[in-house]
């Protein structure tokens, strides 16, 4: 089992919280024990629209330059709204950057009006087909042989994109609300699944097990395969935090990403319960 951190890419208190805060989060994660720090990808805080929010590339490559060994990752990133060219180019330098840590988190993107207001579409069903043929284009450029696309979206005379990044492949997570089950489908072409649902309680286990029966049925297996279950733990109560994960690690889990987007936490509050450490099975 592995932990993660899981900020989001708005500006905390006064405002004056923003990259430098979320290094010292990374920072404080990896001295504690913690084994990722993955944070949101918006440019907009829609549903708050007088909210500061930080690039999260940039607080990537930031924590990349500061940390050694924790992994790092956009949770999630909606390639419907990235070129694929541009994305390949800024993952592949980021896992050299960071020494071969990155995870790739992608979804369609949750909120329709980030995209509305720029000028992008909104229209789920385009934006699904433009991730399955951005997930292709940023695979094809990953590999550092010669690669060329013609999709409905996305076209890509042949080029040899290099270098290529340091890991042999880049983890890619999926992201899709349960109980729709496409999402599911096309994480099982790929190396792990963020599993979510809509509602005040999110995802069941019930839910999540019925979402893992499409992966498992696609792939034939879920070994070596990430399920990533995101959460509150207190980190002062270790058997109560235990209790709450270990149905999630019965059921096939491998990451816990520890929810710090609690809208009364203070950075104090986050900050604390990072130092305190992993929730321990």
């Amino acid at each position: 089992m592995k932990y993660g951190i899981y900020p989001y890419c708005f500006l905390y208190g006064n405002g004056s919280k923003g990259i430098d805060f979320h290094v010292d989060l990374a920072l404080a994660a990896e001295d504690a024990g913690w084994d990722g720090f993955f944070i949101w990808d918006h440019i907009w805080a829609c549903w708050e629209g007088t909210m500061g929010v930080v690039d999260p590339w940039i607080v990537m490559a930031a924590v990349a330059a500061k940390t050694e060994e924790i992994m790092i990752g956009p949770m999630v990133t909606p390639i419907p709204r990235r070129r694929p060219s541009k994305l390949a180019r800024e993952t592949a330098s980021l896992d050299h950057l960071s020494n071969g840590r990155l995870i790739m988190g992608v979804g369609l993107g949750g909120s329709s009006q980030e995209f509305d207001h720029f000028g992008e579409t909104s229209d789920p069903k385009v934006r699904a087909k433009m991730l399955d043929e951005g997930l292709e284009v940023l695979t094809g450029l990953w590999s550092g042989e010669p690669f060329s696309f013609e999709g409905e979206y996305y076209q890509q005379k042949e080029v040899t994109f290099l270098p290529k990044p340091i890991q042999k492949k880049i983890p890619i997570w999926v992201a899709g609300y349960w109980p729709k089950k496409a999402p599911f489908k096309r994480a099982a072409r790929y190396d792990g699944v963020f599993p979510l649902a809509d509602g005040e309680d999110g995802l069941t286990i019930e839910g999540m097990k019925e979402s893992l029966s499409i992966i498992e049925k696609e792939r034939g297996n879920l070994l070596n395969y990430d399920i990533v279950v995101s959460g509150n733990t207190s980190g002062n109560d270790r058997k109560a935090d235990s209790e709450k994960l270990q149905p999630c690690a019965d059921a096939g889990m491998t990451w816990w990403l520890e929810y710090l987007i609690d809208w009364g936490k203070t950075p104090k509050d986050m900050m604390k319960r990072v130092k305190q450490g992993p929730p321990e099975l």
